[in-house]
C-alpha cells in the first residue's frame, strides 16, 4: 500500500495537530515532557536496562519521533547503559525529513539526535527500515504502515512498549484488540507497558491480551495515565532465541555474503575468522570490476520486489557510511535506467510505477529524450529510473567490510576448509587431512558455490550459474553516465573501463572466455545503447567468468541450516531440527550486491536475538529449510540484467 505523508499543522496553541485524525500529536502541556513522564517513567527507565547488554523498546506510532529522540537521550546520559538500544516503531503516516526537522526545532536540547536522525530518515516506502545511529549503538527499527499489519510482520521481542497514538476515539485502529494481542505476543517475560489513556476499553483489551495494568498520575492536563507489565502466565512461550555464551564464529568465504556478515557480527562485538582458499576479499563471484546495485520492482510487489528494495535501501545506507568514513570503496550513485525493450514492455513499466506509487528519488518512469540526457547518449525506449542507486565494485565492499573492525576479525587467505565438524561445543574448520584450522561455537558457511562441499548443506538446493562480463575501455566522464539496462547492463567508467555483460548460465563451469558471449554481451550493448559499439575486436577485451550461487526460487538462502534430509509427517518450520551453531547465507545469485547486507544484518540479529531487519514472511520466505517442505523445481530462468 503506497505510504501517505503526515500533513505538517498546527493547533492554535502552537501543538503539532492532525486534521485528518482532529487530534494533536502530543499534551498541549508538552510533547517532550509527555514522553519523558508517561513513556520512559511509565516503563521504569532508564532504571529497568541498568546493567543489560541491550534493552529493546516497542512503539506503536511513531508521530514526530519524540518519544525516540527522549529514549535515546536517556540512554546517552546513563551511565550503566546496555552496549545497544533497539527502538522499534510504527507508522502509517510518517513526517518527511524536512518537517521533521520544524518541529523538532522547538527542542533545541534534542538538536544533535535530531540531525543524526534526520540525516538517516528514509525515503517513505512502506515495510520495515532499519537504521543504524550513534555509531552503530542505536538502531532504529521503522515500519511505515498500518500498526496490526507491522507488528504481525515483526520478529522480536520488546522490554518495553510505549503504546501511543491518536486517542481511541480519535483513531480505534490503533485501539483494537488485535493490537493488544499482538503486542503481547512480542513481549518479552518482564516486559512492561505504559501510555497516556486510560480509557476503559483499553485497560480491558490489555487485561484480556494478558497485560496487568494500573493507573498513574498523569501528565499535565491528563490526571492519571496506565502503566502495566505483561502478566507471567506459565503456558504463555516466547521462544527467546538463544545467545552464544562466547560471540566468536568462523566465517567460511570472503565474498560479497561472508564479508557481509563478518562486518556485521564484528560491528557486535564478535570476533571473527574468516577463511577463504583465495589470497584476498571478493576474488570469486565477487571479482567483477563493477556491478548494478539497484531493485526489481513488480506490479504485485512479490517478495523478490520487496527484498531487493529493502536490500537495496539497507546497502546505499550501508555504502554511505563506509564512504564517510574514507575507506577503499568504490561506489557512486549515478542513478540506475532499465528500459523498456518495446512499447509493451514500457506499458507495464508505466503500470509497476503508478501501482507502487513509491517515492520520486526511489523509482519513476522516464521518457527517451529525458533519460537520454541524464545517460549523456541518445536513447529509443523510455523505462524505470533508480535515481538513487548506481554501482558498486564488489570487492572493493568485501575489503571495505573485512578491514572496518580489524580488532574484531583474524583473516586466515589461501586455507581451504574441506569439512566441518561439531566437537563437543565447537565448530571445527578442517583440511583435507582432518586437521584443525579454527574452531568456535558459531559457524557461518558463506563459500558461494562451494556449500555442497560440506556435507551438512548437501540438502539445501543450490545451484552454480555461469556468469561472463565484457570489460571495455572508457575514457573518464565518457557516456554513459549512469548505469543502464535492458536485458543485459553496461556500467560508467570506472578507472578507465566499464562492465557490460552478462551471461547465465546454470550448472556450467567451464571458466575459459568464450567469444560467442563476448559478442552476446556486445549485442545487448548495442541494444541499450544504440550505436555506441562500433567494431571492437572482442579478442582484445577484457572479460571475467564468475560462478553465482543459484537457489531454485532466486529468493537468499539464510538460517540456521536443517539436521535432517527429509520431513516426517506434521513438521513445520518451527519443529524442524537444526543443526546448533551452524547457518548459511548464500543462494544471491547475480544479486549479491543488493542483498548481501540486509541479508547479513539478518543473520546477524537471529544470531544476537535482536528484533529482524525483515517482515516475517519474507524472513520464512529465506529459510534453508523451506526446501524440505517443497517439491523440488528442476528449472531455472534467468531474469537478470
Amino acid at each position: 500500500m503506497p505510504i501517505q505523508p503526515a500533513v505538517l499543522d498546527f493547533a492554535p496553541d502552537g501543538t503539532p495537530y492532525s486534521e485528518p485524525f482532529d487530534d494533536v500529536y502530543h499534551s498541549t502541556s508538552g510533547g517532550l515532557g509527555q514522553a519523558r513522564h508517561v513513556f520512559l517513567g511509565g516503563n521504569h527507565l532508564p532504571e529497568r536496562w541498568q546493567g543489560q547488554r541491550r534493552f529493546v523498546v516497542l512503539e506503536t506510532g511513531f508521530g514526530l519521533g519524540l518519544n525516540f529522540l527522549a529514549t535515546w537521550a536517556a540512554w546517552r546520559a546513563c551511565s550503566g547503559r546496555p552496549r545497544s538500544l533497539c527502538f522499534v516503531s510504527t507508522e502509517l503516516h510518517p513526517f518527511g525529513r524536512d518537517d521533521l526537522a520544524k518541529l523538532h526545532a522547538a527542542w533545541p536540547e534534542l538538536a544533535e539526535l535530531s540531525a543524526e536522525l534526520r540525516a538517516n530518515w528514509p525515503p517513505l516506502v512502506g515495510g520495515m527500515h532499519r537504521l543504524h545511529l550513534d555509531g552503530g549503538r542505536v538502531c532504529l527499527m521503522l515500519y511505515f504502515g498500518e500498526v496490526a499489519e507491522g507488528l504481525e510482520q515483526l520478529n522480536g521481542f520488546a522490554d518495553a512498549i510505549y503504546l501511543d497514538g491518536f486517542s481511541p476515539a480519535k483513531n480505534p485502529d490503533m485501539w483494537r484488540a488485535k493490537v493488544f494481542y499482538l503486542l503481547a505476543r512480542h513481549a518479552a517475560p518482564d516486559a512492561t507497558l505504559a501510555t497516556w489513556t486510560v480509557a476503559g476499553d483499553v485497560r480491558e483489551g490489555l487485561r484480556r491480551a494478558s497485560f496487568v495494568t494500573e493507573k498513574a498520575p498523569g501528565f499535565g492536563n491528563k490526571h492519571q495515565m496506565l502503566r502495566g507489565h505483561i502478566y507471567p502466565h506459565p503456558e504463555r512461550k516466547t521462544f527467546l532465541p538463544p545467545i552464544p555464551d562466547k560471540r566468536h564464529a568462523i566465517v567460511i568465504g570472503a565474498g560479497a555474503a561472508g564479508s557481509a556478515i563478518t562486518e556485521r557480527l564484528a560491528a557486535r562485538g564478535w570476533e571473527i575468522d574468516l577463511v577463504d582458499s583465495l589470497s584476498r576479499a571478493g576474488q570469486g563471484a565477487s571479482g567483477n570490476h563493477a556491478g548494478v546495485l539497484r531493485p526489481q520492482p513488480s506490479l504485485d510487489d512479490n517478495r523478490m520486489s520487496r527484498i531487493t528494495r529493502q536490500g537495496a535501501l539497507y546497502a546505499w545506507r550501508h555504502i554511505a557510511r563506509a564512504l564517510a568514513g574514507g575507506n577503499l570503496l568504490r561506489a557512486e550513485a549515478t542513478g540506475v535506467f532499465h528500459l523498456g525493450e518495446d512499447a509493451d514492455t514500457q506499458r507495464r513499466m508505466r503500470a509497476v510505477v503508478e501501482r507502487l506509487a513509491l517515492p520520486p528519488e526511489v523509482l519513476r518512469y522516464v521518457e527517451p529524450d529525458e533519460a537520454s540526457e541524464l545517460v549523456g547518449w541518445p536513447l529509443k525506449l523510455g523505462g524505470w529510473h533508480f535515481p538513487g542507486c548506481g554501482w558498486v565494485q564488489p570487492h572493493s565492499l568485501c575489503t571495505a567490510n573485512i578491514a572496518a573492525h580489524p580488532m574484531q576479525v583474524r583473516t586466515h587467505w589461501s586455507t581451504t576448509a574441506t569439512a566441518i565438524e561439531r566437537r563437543g561445543n565447537n565448530w571445527h574448520a578442517l583440511d583435507n587431512n582432518g586437521n584443525t584450522l579454527v574452531e568456535a561455537p558459531v559457524m557461518i558457511l558463506a563459500p558461494g558455490v562451494g556449500l555442497h562441499t560440506f556435507a551438512q548443506t548437501t540438502p539445501i538446493p543450490l545451484r552454480s550459474a555461469r556468469g561472463q562480463v565484457s570489460v571495455l575501455p572508457a575514457e573518464t566522464a565518457s557516456p554513459p553516465h549512469a548505469v543502464v539496462c535492458c536485458g543485459g547492463y553496461v556500467t560508467p567508467a570506472v578507472d578507465g573501463r566499464r562492465c557490460a555483460g552478462a551471461s547465465f548460465d546454470i550448472d556450467d563451469t567451464d571458466s575459459e572466455m568464450r567469444p560467442a558471449d563476448q559478442l552476446a554481451n556486445l549485442a545487448k550493448l548495442e541494444r541499450i545503447l544504440p550505436g555506441y559499439t562500433g567494431n571492437p575486436d572482442i579478442n582484445r577485451l577484457d572479460f571475467r567468468v564468475g560462478f553465482r550461487p543459484v537457489s531454485p526460487d532466486r529468493l537468499p538462502i539464510v538460517g540456521a541450516v536443517p539436521a535432517i534430509s527429509q520431513v516426517e509427517p506434521g513438521m513445520n518450520p518451527d519443529t524442524l531440527p537444526r543443526h546448533p551453531g551452524l547457518w548459511v547465507v548464500s543462494g544471491f545469485g547475480a544479486r549479491g550486491l543488493t542483498w548481501a547486507m540486509l541479508i547479513a544484518e539478518t543473520l546477524a540479529a537471529m544470531l544476537e536475538g535482536e528484533p529482524l531487519p525483515l517482515e516475517r514472511d519474507l524472513v520464512a520466505s529465506m529459510d534453508p529449510g523451506r526446501y524440505l517442505f517443497r517439491r523440488p523445481r528442476t528449472h531455472i530462468t534467468d531474469d537478470e540484467d
